[in-house]
């Protein structure tokens, strides 16, 4: 493999033209499905690169090209990345239920997708990349709102939750070096804050409380329902919108830096109690919060600073009430 030269100033790049061509790994999962769907939409073309073990076909509109395959497989990804302008790698096992019980296989798809993925790069000179990393890299922030310079850990490599953040750290890492050696000429980090919507698969927190009331509400035809939760219900997140997530992603494609890390998400603290009670709100039931034991390395508070992507004109359009009763009327009618 020849030497780069390491580059030495990130460069800011003008805002692009549309009618691009885009390849998305695992994108036929929640988030990589309807920023295909908000792409195309704004005159690009997509194709998606999945092995459909969780992403479901059924989200992609006809008009994105389908490659169905494995991250980890570096012949898929090669396959895949040839004649691609920029690549939006999201390909990675979601849900917090999966990071505990599944922390070797978080890992494999992790390291050697992201392998894959930047020698696949080099090899068809795909020099632009906007990689989804998460929230989870900061595990308990020692800033809140937290900055993006705020440093990322590993609190226990001894608890499997952090298989899940440290895998992004790495992909980070590993970005960033191809970047320095001039594999990639572009490269954008995006960090998402609890993104919420319509069929989000059924690993997080809103979706959990929606399938818990589908049950919960026939077992209590009237009165208060006993709700039962993980931690005191004191612990805050930020919750955002699929349509806001998608409209910042396609900013930060259109005019983030040649180098830059962004958060995605809301600037929009509530605490976990406060969701259960919205959720509820919208099943016209009244609960009764039961705090429980929380998983061990789970952080008491989450809140991004926006203020770096709201610099590049991104302004928030759906309200908390709205996120949270569009997704549970969802789950309501698909639980």
């Amino acid at each position: 493999m020849a030497a780069h030269a390491p580059k030495e100033e990130p460069t800011v790049v003008p805002e692009l033209p549309r009618g691009r061509r885009y390849l998305i790994t695992g994108g036929a999962g929640f988030l990589g499905s309807a920023l295909a769907r908000k792409l195309l939409h704004d005159g690009n073309e997509v194709v998606v690169l999945d092995d459909f073990s969780r992403g479901k076909r059924r989200r992609l509109p006809d008009n994105v090209q389908v490659i169905q395959g494995d991250i980890r497989d570096p012949l898929d990804v090669a396959n895949a990345l040839a004649g691609m302008e920029c690549v939006v790698h999201m390909a990675y096992l979601q849900g917090t239920q999966t990071f505990y019980a599944e922390p070797r296989q978080v890992l494999d798809v992790a390291i050697r997708g992201m392998l894959n993925l930047l020698g696949g790069c080099e090899q068809w000179g795909v020099t632009e990349m906007l990689l989804v990393s998460s929230s989870e890299a900061y595990q308990v922030a020692s800033v809140v709102p937290t900055p993006e310079t705020t440093a990322l850990t590993v609190p226990d490599p001894l608890n499997p939750r952090y298989s899940y953040g440290g895998g992004k750290i790495a992909c980070e890492i590993m970005a960033n070096a191809w970047f320095r050696t001039g594999v990639l000429v572009r490269l954008i980090i995006a960090r998402p804050h609890n993104i919420i919507g319509p069929d989000m698969g059924r690993e997080h927190v809103v979706p959990e409380f929606c399938l818990r009331l589908n049950r919960l509400v026939r077992e209590h035809r009237d009165g208060t329902i006993p709700f039962p939760i993980q931690g005191t219900g004191q612990e805050t997140r930020s919750f955002c919108y699929v349509d806001d997530c998608t409209d910042q992603l396609a900013l930060l494609l259109r005019k983030a830096e040649g180098l830059g890390i962004y958060h995605v998400g809301a600037e929009d603290e509530r605490t976990i109690d406060q969701v259960a009670n919205t959720v509820a709100a919208i099943y016209n039931r009244e609960i009764k919060v039961i705090p429980g034991a929380l998983p061990k390395g789970s952080p008491p508070r989450r809140l991004p600073d926006t203020s770096k992507i709201r610099a590049l004109g991104y302004q928030p359009r759906v309200a908390f009430g709205e996120a949270i009763k569009a997704t549970a009327e969802w789950y309501q009618a698909h639980g």
